[in-house]
């Protein structure tokens, strides 16, 4: 199926801004503000394509009945082309995508280009924010691209076929290093293929991955990562290149050690020393201050530095 498309016109096209950035979080919306493709509405990570005050990790999937307004909010029916952009090589228009896919809707896609491509490409950008008039929907959710913690359990315990894919950084699949969730490691038996890959050069999304190493074509498999945002990136590529038998987990690892109970693998003889009260409480103020992914990792590493030369 064709999820990731280079657009070239936007007649009929309903479209859909999700900016957003971890670190400073306000900074989407302000974006879409100060410009955005003509027509599109705005949907938040944290605001609408998440419920915070939910359980289910970092990152909760908004509920049937929230996302059934949202969807009504922005006017879109699920018989709608749907284009989805993001500021280009980011999670956030896929987070969107599955979850209308969730919702039923068969003719979303993701912008390759984000805003910024998108705007030198000729589309027209407005700061007016789009007056469409709410919609009423009746939508048939479909649970079979959906994973939960005891669906996982069943998939470990060899009840349910299908194959565990961990999008995060090998490092943190490994147990190596763990700059946001207080447990390192990853969900017994999962394989492992870092979501950054599908990003090139350009910072845009590329076709050119292969999947073969970890997962074939006949397998099932669910896909999760830290909360459930950077795994719909690799979910959306999946199903872009012909894997048919997907599902998310959408509260992933976050979730997965909410409880003591669950198990966590990780690369022994790889593994750090555990981290002393110190540096729990330097990684403690800088999640904080803002900081996670990468830059997160840097910044700890360089203060926890600091720390050790006193």
């Amino acid at each position: 199926m064709t999820v990731f498309k280079n657009i070239s016109q936007t007649q009929n096209v309903r479209w859909i801004d999700a900016r957003f950035d971890l670190k400073d979080p306000k900074w989407g919306e302000k974006a879409y503000q100060e410009g955005h493709i003509e027509g599109a509405v705005f949907w938040d990570l944290e605001k609408d394509l998440s419920d915070m005050e939910a359980t289910g990790g970092r990152h909760p999937m908004p509920s049937k009945e929230k996302l059934t307004r949202l969807i009504e909010k922005s006017g879109l029916d699920p018989k709608d082309e749907v284009v989805i952009y993001d500021q280009g090589g980011a999670p956030y228009a896929a987070r969107a995508w599955w979850l209308l896919k969730y919702a039923g809707f068969e003719n979303a896609f993701i912008s390759i280009k984000g805003f910024e491509a998108l705007k030198k490409e000729g589309f027209k950008t407005t700061q007016e924010i789009p007056g469409t008039p709410a919609a009423q929907v009746e939508l048939s959710f479909d649970d079979s691209v959906y994973a939960d913690q005891s669906y996982v359990k069943q998939i470990i315990n060899g009840d349910e076929l299908g194959i565990l894919l961990d999008a995060r950084s090998a490092e943190r699949y490994a147990g190596i290093s763990e700059p946001i969730d207080p447990v390192a490691g990853r969900i017994p038996c999962a394989r492992n293929f870092d979501w950054e890959q599908l990003v090139d050069h350009r910072g845009e999304f590329t076709e050119e991955v292969d999947f073969s190493n970890v997962l074939q074509k006949n397998e099932p498999a669910v896909v999760y990562c830290g909360s459930g945002v950077t795994a719909a990136a690799l979910y959306a590529m999946l199903a872009h290149k012909g894997y048919t038998s997907l599902r998310l987990y959408a509260g992933s690892f976050s979730d997965w050690i909410a409880d003591e109970k669950n198990v966590v693998e990780i690369d022994a003889n790889e593994q750090t020393a555990p981290m002393d009260d110190a540096a729990k409480a330097i990684l403690a103020k800088l999640i904080e201050e803002g900081y996670s992914g990468e830059m997160l990792m840097k910044k700890f590493e360089y203060e926890k530095s600091l720390l050790e030369k006193k």
